[in-house]
């Protein structure tokens, strides 16, 4: 079994529900299992999906590094993987994980507790 995501493919009745951007992408919400917490939102490709479908590892594609990234792998923040839904409209995928650490990049737990609007 590969470390690689590129090297794992998507189950094709899966690929054929999802509907990616014109990048080949589609949003990843986290939220925490048991509590629903939203932790962080990531993009997903078809290679990063199987990854996390197969591994139980929050995978995700970085855009601007233009390259995966397995949560945790450098930071010892891991997410363990509970559980993965499409939305109605197949287009944004939910991820349930078992957090261990900060799962945004700043260390903070959640990526959504610096700048409150409202």
């Amino acid at each position: 079994m590969s470390d690689n995501p590129a090297d794992y493919e998507l189950d094709p009745a899966i690929a054929a529900r999802l509907k990616p951007n014109e990048q080949g992408l589609v949003p990843a919400i986290v939220q925490a299992n048991g509590t629903g917490e939203v932790l962080m939102m990531a993009w997903m490709d078809e290679h990063a999906l199987a990854y996390t479908l197969a591994r139980k590892q929050g995978t995700y594609y970085s855009r601007s590094r233009q390259e995966y990234w397995i949560k945790g792998l450098t930071s010892g923040h891991t997410q363990e993987v509970t559980g993965v839904r499409l939305d109605c409209d197949r287009d944004t995928i939910l991820v349930t994980v078992n957090q261990v650490g900060g799962a945004c990049h700043t260390g903070n737990r959640t990526c959504f507790d610096a700048d409150q609007l409202l």
